[in-house]
């Protein structure tokens, strides 16, 4: 089945800066399977158009006025009827700590706004189709450096105690970033049995979507074995 037998991929744009939100709109606009369908200046309009426009995704800048992309994305996450909204924080610093508070607020990733355009059209087809995105530069070192803080030994085990022997094992490579094939080559799964397992962990975990998976990964530890 070709795209065109597919409807596009809806995309709200939220950022205070007008020359930026052009930009993505130029860019994404020429695209077959991608189309803008709303824009917003601030955290709390981002809100209020997810919620009237149901995009797939929002491409969310993470520094706005007033109710920043944190805290807009932890509002959508939590909205009943935008379960399936995903959202992908865009940042302008690879040192930005507040990318992992943006993840655990229900992100599906994130990606620096020095990225090229093929960078950006590849975020958003792998966010929408159910996987995580988090920039190969920055992810390791920033996800370890602010859960290392928050992780407890004893809180850990008993978040994890849910999770059958094989199921962590799967937790802690979506951890360390594989996919469902690279997942199954490891422990000589098939892939659909891989998938299997990821979605059972994030069905026991309570997570939204794979990318709270690898933040969870960080945070007990798993994916430091």
């Amino acid at each position: 089945m070709s795209a065109a037998d597919h409807a596009p991929i809806r995309v709200l744009l939220a950022d205070d800066e007008g020359l930026v939100r052009s930009g993505f709109k130029v860019l994404l606009d020429l695209e077959d399977d991608i189309t803008v369908v709303g824009e917003a200046t601030t955290g709390a309009e981002a809100v209020e158009r997810a919620r009237a426009l149901r995009p797939d995704i929002v491409l969310m800048d993470i520094r706005m006025p007033g109710l920043d992309g944190i805290q807009a994305t932890a509002q959508i996450a939590r909205t009943r009827g935008l379960e399936e909204v995903r959202v992908l924080i865009l940042t302008t610093y690879d040192t930005d700590e507040h990318v992992f508070d943006a993840l655990q607020a229900g992100a599906s990733g994130f990606l620096l706004k020095d990225a090229g355009p093929a960078e950006l059209l590849h975020a958003i087809r792998v966010i929408v189709a159910g996987q995580a995105l988090l920039a190969p530069r920055i992810t390791r070192r920033l996800i370890g450096q602010f859960t290392a803080r928050r992780r407890a030994a004893q809180a850990a085990e008993e978040r994890l105690a849910v999770l059958t022997d094989r199921e962590r094992e799967v937790l802690a490579l979506v951890g360390r970033g594989l996919n469902n094939d690279e997942i199954g080559r490891e422990l000589f799964l098939s892939p659909a049995t891989a998938r299997t397992h990821v979605s059972h962990a994030m069905t026991k975990l309570g997570a939204r979507d794979r990318a709270q998976l690898v933040v969870i990964a960080y945070q007990t530890g798993l994916a430091d074995r």
